[in-house]
Formats: structure tokens, C-alpha cells, sequence
């Protein structure tokens, strides 16, 4: 398992001219030819550098709250179901991993003003660096108006934190109820929080705040509960709005049912079947009392509630711990899991009875898988995030055509051959952040992933993600 950051120090203001973002730390245009580059096989030599391609992103931007976020999450909002001109308005919440526990806080904050433009697969002409839309949330030198980047380059961030004793594990908001949010913390509280006066305040304001001018906030949380260990699995019900679990390092799993609007029950008996520490939990997206359970055992769980305190279903799901996973809810029959070894599988739980379940295998990544998610807006589309700082994105629908390889090359004149074991299913590659953590999709923007590092939060879009999306969606 890999929790923790490394090298922990507090995020600074970048200086004036520098950028942040997918790998580029100068906007010269190469003069050698461009290639494939395969990260963790191709070596850089003396001199060499990585430069981000603005033209493989619609909407690519940088920013940071201080301290690094181990975990955070998109808070659902009544801007839009389904939103897709830009410039954007983002809501998260995230939780900080401080030197000193009394340092930490949980964020609450808005990005607006995220611009971007969408891009053409086969550009009629070139992309110059002018189009470059790679920025720093504090970099308020980059604010020219740009009507045809959809409003001015750089985001604005408005910020609020609330004290937290101890660093946060991993923060979920409710789905239904989004100014309700769950943290986990690493001195073994679960916790409930009422964010809405945050939220609402958030809402009503458009003036950027800075990192210095942030006040903390002391607030009680509405619920605590604590487990004999820390933990970091924790997920709420898609379906029954205030059901919450939490699973910690001592392989035990806590039910809570909601008993009003603020106030939970949790079953002081909890759920036992892995013989070590509970990574993830992901609750059915079809079945109100079903959930899933991975585990540093190598083994994921499929339980019912309604059938006692141990698993339904369990199963060797990698060779290794199995660090994270994600319940498809557009193909519910689909869960994906990420391992520590590095590769991450996709099985078809109507398979499990035959032991055969596994329907792809990937060991594209070669350090610990650190975060999956389905798409929320295509059920073959899934992004991973590894320790070997890349951020994947994944169609499993694609196969290898080599006419239609030939027909792309034709149009757009280029001769850059793709490495041959390069998988068909492999859809993007994101870089430039350092030691990733989590990722999200954006449930109301199609095509947008917020992730988080060490060095701090990306919002990206990119380029040929539309074309996965369906036609209503994608115009």
C-alpha cells in the first residue's frame, strides 16, 4: 500500500513566468522531431526536458490550497447536470496532510472562471505555444481576456478551511446531499460534517482569496465515531441517501444508518472477512444493501447487509494489496481494481461463479496503483493514477486497427509510430504531477478529471475524450 506523501512540505507560491502542469517547464518548440515517449521506459538524457502539448488538452490548469491533499472529492452543484461551455465552475472539498496535526484543515473551495477551448482531433493548422492553457491559480499575470479560450486563462479560487485535529485520510462528500461530507482521519475518527454555510458562502462570493488571507474556521463535526485503528475506506450510498461505511487498518468495516438529517447509528458489530486492512469500499450502484471491499490480503469482498457479518462473495483479486476500487454505474456487472504491484484488473461480477471474472489485465503502470474511478459519462472509459506520476485514461472498447492507424496518419502527415506492445485500450497520458494520489471525474462536466499530488491539484480535459462521449453530450 502507498498512503502516505513523500517529502512533506507545504506548497509555495510559484515564481513569476514558471509553469505547472503536464511536464513542461519551458515553452520553447522542440526542435527535433516530436515522439512517442513511454514514461518509465524511455530514458531522458543530459539536457533534456519533457514539454507538455497544449494542443492534447481542452482545458488543462494547475493550483494548490498549501498543504498537500492525500484526498479530496467534487462536490455536486445546481449549475447544470450536464455542462459544456466553458469557462467552468468546479466545487471540492479536500483534506490536508500537515507537518503538525494541529496544522490541518479541510478545504472547502470554488474554482471559477476554468477556461478552455475545444479542440479539433485533426487541427486545420498547426497549435502554436499561444494557445498554451497550462496555468497556476496564482499566477494573476496570466488574466488577459481570451473570448475564444472561453474567458480569461487563469482560474480564480476561493478558498475556506475548517481546523481539523489530525491529517485526513480520505474525504467523500454525499452524493445526495452534497454539503454533507465524511473525513477520515489518522488518529482513527470518522467524521460528519454540515459544509453548506461554506458552501452557500462560496456561492454568493466572486472575490478571489489568497492562501495567506484564508482564516481557519473552528467547527464541530456533526457526528464522530472512532475505530480501534486509521483507516481510508470509506464510501456513501448511491442510493440510500446518508448510508455511509468506513473500514480501517484492523480489516473491520462500520455500518452507518442515518436516524435524522444529522445524526447517524453505526453498528457497533462490524462486518469481518479479510485477514488485514481495508483499502477501499464501493457500494453497489444497483443493489441498496450490497457493497465491495478490497483489502492489502489480495482479496476483494462482495457483502450483503442483510445477510450477516461476513462476505457473500470473496475472492483472490491480485497477487498483492489490492489498494483501490471503483464499481462501474453505468455497467453495473463491472468492478475495477488497482494493486499495489501496479496493474489493475476488470472483472464481470455475473462471471464470478465459473472463477473466471477477469475480463482485462493491465501492467502498463509499473508502480503502486494509487486511484480508479469509472467514468460517470461512458461505461467503457476509466481513469487510473500511479506512484510513477501518471494519470491514465482508458477506453476498453478500443481495439488495434491498423487501416485506421494508416487513414489518421494520412490525414494528419505524421510519422510517429506508436511503440508496438503500446495497449490499443490506452486513450491518454496525463504527467507533471508529482507522487499522485487521487483522481474524480467531474459527474457534471463530461470530460474533465480533477486529480491531487504532492505538489498539488490539476484540472484537465482532454483533447479526444469527446469522441467518447454520446453525440447529445458531446456538441
Amino acid at each position: 500500500m502507498v498512503r502516505s506523501i513523500k517529502n512533506l512540505k507545504k506548497v509555495k507560491r510559484k515564481s513569476k513566468g514558471s509553469r505547472n502542469g503536464a511536464g513542461a517547464s519551458s515553452s520553447s518548440v522542440p526542435s527535433m522531431p516530436a515522439k512517442v515517449w513511454q514514461p518509465g521506459v524511455d530514458k531522458l538524457d543530459e539536457g533534456e526536458e519533457l514539454q507538455c502539448d497544449p494542443s492534447a488538452y481542452n482545458s488543462l490548469h494547475a493550483f494548490h490550497i498549501g498543504w498537500p491533499c492525500l484526498s479530496f472529492d467534487i462536490v455536486r452543484d445546481s449549475l447544470g447536470l450536464v455542462r459544456t461551455e466553458f469557462p467552468h465552475t468546479v466545487y471540492l472539498v479536500a483534506g490536508t496532510q500537515a507537518e503538525k496535526a494541529s496544522w490541518n484543515s479541510i478545504g472547502i473551495f470554488k474554482i471559477s472562471n476554468v477556461s478552455g477551448k475545444r479542440r479539433e482531433l485533426l487541427p486545420n493548422k498547426p497549435e502554436t505555444d499561444d494557445a498554451d492553457m497550462d496555468s497556476d491559480s496564482s499566477d494573476n499575470d496570466e488574466d488577459s481576456e481570451d473570448e475564444e479560450d472561453g474567458g480569461s486563462k487563469a482560474p480564480i479560487l476561493q478558498l475556506r478551511k475548517v481546523a481539523h485535529e489530525g491529517c485526513i485520510n480520505r474525504i467523500r462528500a454525499m452524493q445526495q446531499n452534497s454539503h454533507i461530507c465524511a473525513s477520515w482521519s489518522d488518529s482513527g475518527h470518522v467524521q460528519i460534517w454540515d459544509f453548506s454555510s461554506h458552501l452557500n458562502t462560496l456561492a454568493e462570493s466572486e472575490a478571489e482569496v489568497s492562501q495567506g488571507e484564508s482564516s481557519v474556521f473552528n467547527q464541530a463535526p456533526l457526528m464522530k465515531f472512532k475505530h480501534k485503528d486509521e483507516g481510508y475506506a470509506i464510501d456513501w450510498s448511491p442510493l440510500v441517501p446518508g448510508r455511509l461505511l468506513s473500514g480501517d487498518c484492523k480489516n473491520f468495516i462500520h455500518l452507518w444508518e442515518p436516524s435524522s438529517g444529522t445524526s447517524w447509528n453505526v453498528d457497533a458489530a462490524p462486518f469481518v472477512g479479510h485477514s488485514a486492512s481495508v483499502e477501499d469500499l464501493q457500494w453497489s450502484p444497483t443493489e441498496p444493501h450490497v457493497f465491495a471491499s478490497s483489502s492489502v490480503d489480495g482479496n476483494i469482498a462482495i457483502w450483503d447487509v442483510r445477510s450477516g457479518k461476513s462476505p457473500a462473495a470473496y475472492f483472490k483479486a491480485h497477487n498483492a494489496d489490492v489498494n483501490v476500487i471503483s464499481w462501474n454505474r453505468l455497467a453495473s456487472c463491472m468492478l475495477a481494481s488497482g494493486c499495489d504491484d501496479g496493474t489493475f484488473s476488470i472483472r464481470d461480477l455475473r462471471l464470478l461463479k465459473e472463477d473466471d471474472s477477469v475480463v482485462a489485465h493491465f501492467e502498463y503502470h509499473k508502480h503502486p496503483i494509487t486511484s480508479i474511478e469509472w467514468s460517470p459519462h461512458e461505461a467503457s472509459t476509466l481513469a487510473v493514477s500511479s506512484s510513477d506520476n501518471q494519470l491514465t485514461i482508458w477506453d476498453l472498447s478500443l481495439e488495434k486497427d491498423e487501416e485506421e492507424e494508416a487513414e489518421f496518419k494520412a490525414k494528419t502527415k505524421e510519422q510517429v509510430n506508436a511503440p508496438e506492445d503500446l495497449p490499443p485500450q490506452l486513450l491518454f497520458v496525463h504527467q507533471g504531477q508529482k507522487d499522485l494520489k487521487e483522481l474524480h471525474w467531474h459527474a457534471q462536466i463530461p470530460g474533465m478529471v480533477v486529480s491531487t499530488a504532492a505538489d498539488g491539484f490539476n484540472i484537465l480535459m482532454p483533447s479526444n475524450i469527446q469522441t467518447t462521449l454520446p453525440s447529445d453530450v458531446a456538441a
